[in-house]
């Protein structure tokens, strides 16, 4: 099942980024290809779920701060990362969370600690809104997982049809101009490239540009049902401990965002970081890991 000459994935050469992403990754075969995760650790299991235009990388910090106490695992959605970039796939947020849930029942992890960002927020609970008896505790960061008739501009025009496919898979737009507008801290030259290594041609470029037309603005919209029942069922998991981690300068996911997680859950614990853009564990990985750390530490 897995894809061959519709992507490169497996054979993307690590050497030059091992220094910022020394972990060990493993392959499932789901239908359509197959998905890359990191598996590092042991203990309690964490699952990290990354969005878009990120990879398992983003929670590289997590990832070196808890794996010496927990197993952690950090799946690269269909599409992402080190996982095969198949041109024909349906990429809708109902597929990535079967991939999840196809993971995490093959891994036969048991109770989980889960963290999300981006569309790692609807992905992530998803699967939590359809397994609460495996949900122990929650991170939440700069995300959601309900309906928002919020679009900002620079995403909106990524949508227009031909633009879009140029600009996200020709010139690589929307990846590149994020390692710049999603941080508040300049990155440097060598991080950037490791964000941009996987999305190296036309071809591998194909889930940034589906994620962005898998936004749901409208009832019409096939995911704008699935992220509706999401919303619906968050509250099977209010009594959940829950961490929101919240970068302030967000242009994406801003203030709006937060409001609306605080209004579902309101016994959440919420700390907002004024400083720090929309890829948060970037921007404020110093205070974030160690709160991160505490907080999965605490018993259920």
């Amino acid at each position: 099942m897995t894809s061959t000459a519709q992507d490169s994935s497996a054979d993307l050469d690590l050497a030059s980024i091992r220094h910022l992403y020394p972990f060990n990754t493993a392959r499932l075969d789901v239908p359509g290809g197959a998905i890359s995760y990191v598996d590092e650790g042991v203990g309690p299991p964490v699952v990290m779920v990354h969005g878009n235009p990120t990879w398992s990388l983003y929670y590289r910090h997590l990832i070196a701060a808890l794996r010496g106490s927990h197993r952690v695992i950090v799946p690269d959605h269909m599409g992402c990362g080190l996982s095969d970039k198949p041109q024909d796939y349906p990429y809708r947020l109902a597929d990535h969370i079967d991939n999840l849930t196809r993971l995490i029942d093959h891994l036969d992890l048991g109770p989980v600690d889960l963290v999300v960002h981006d569309w790692g927020g609807a992905i992530g609970m998803g699967w939590a809104t359809r397994h609460p008896d495996l949900v122990r505790r929650i991170v939440v960061l700069n995300t959601a997982a309900f309906l928002s008739p919020r679009l900002p501009l620079r995403i909106a025009v990524c949508r227009v049809p031909v633009l879009g496919d140029i600009a996200l898979r020709g010139m690589n737009a929307f990846a590149g101009a994020a390692t710049f507008m999603a941080v508040e801290r300049p990155m440097p030259a060598d991080l950037r490239m490791a964000y941009l290594l996987p999305y190296n041609s036309w071809q591998n470029r194909i889930a940034q540009l589906r994620f962005v037309q898998d936004i749901p603005l409208h009832p019409s919209h096939p995911t704008w049902a699935v992220v509706d029942g999401i919303d619906r069922d968050l509250a099977a998991l209010r009594g959940k401990p829950m961490q929101i981690l919240w970068g302030g300068k967000d242009w994406c996911f801003n203030d709006h965002f937060l409001a609306g997680w605080l209004q579902r859950f309101p016994k959440a614990m919420a700390a907002r970081f004024d400083y720090a853009g929309h890829y948060v564990l970037e921007d404020a990985h110093a205070e974030i890991v160690p709160r991160v750390v505490r907080f999965f530490e605490v018993s259920s």
